[in-house]
């Protein structure tokens, strides 16, 4: 059985509109591309058909991926999200012991990472790290690749 995924409200909307778009739109322009190709001539030498296939095949596995991501969402509420400590749905403020420098995450489900975004999933090491958590508290971290990593909480508020 598959594991329940926690998601936010924005996630669950974001992944939402994405099954739409593809569901509706993308699906459409590739039915469409088939069709076009399909009047090229014989299908068996049609790179064309081949393409718009191949393109169709990879489409649907996406959607079929994304409504299972959707059936194993469980929404954080958002107005249960507790600010005492690190959990999905908290931006939390931290501060590297070593250089100082101070960094600021939105903590959410795996499935809405985005490092780029300063979203991180509660798996991922620092989030594991820092869930459950106080503000004040000094976490150790362990990275991949040399000396662990020492945090201090600086400040917990809802995202």
């Amino acid at each position: 059985m598959a594991r329940e995924a926690l998601i936010t409200q924005e996630g669950l909307e974001k992944l939402k509109t994405e099954i739409d778009h593809l569901s509706t739109v993308k699906r459409r322009e590739v039915a469409e591309r088939i069709k076009d190709a399909r009047e090229f001539g014989d299908i068996a030498e049609n790179s064309e058909y081949d393409d718009a296939k191949n393109e169709q095949a990879l489409l649907e596995q996406r959607i079929a991926q994304l409504e299972e991501r959707l059936r194993r969402a469980s929404v954080v509420d958002e107005n249960a999200i507790d600010t005492e400590s690190v959990g999905v749905g908290v931006r939390v403020h931290i501060k590297d012991q070593k250089s100082g420098d101070s960094r600021k995450f939105q903590i959410v489900g795996p499935t809405e990472a985005d490092p780029a975004e300063q979203k991180l999933s509660n798996e991922s090491p620092i989030g594991k790290a820092l869930s459950g958590h106080k503000r004040g508290d000094v976490v150790t971290v362990d990275v991949p690749r040399g000396p662990k990593k020492k945090y201090k909480i600086t400040k917990i508020e809802a995202a």
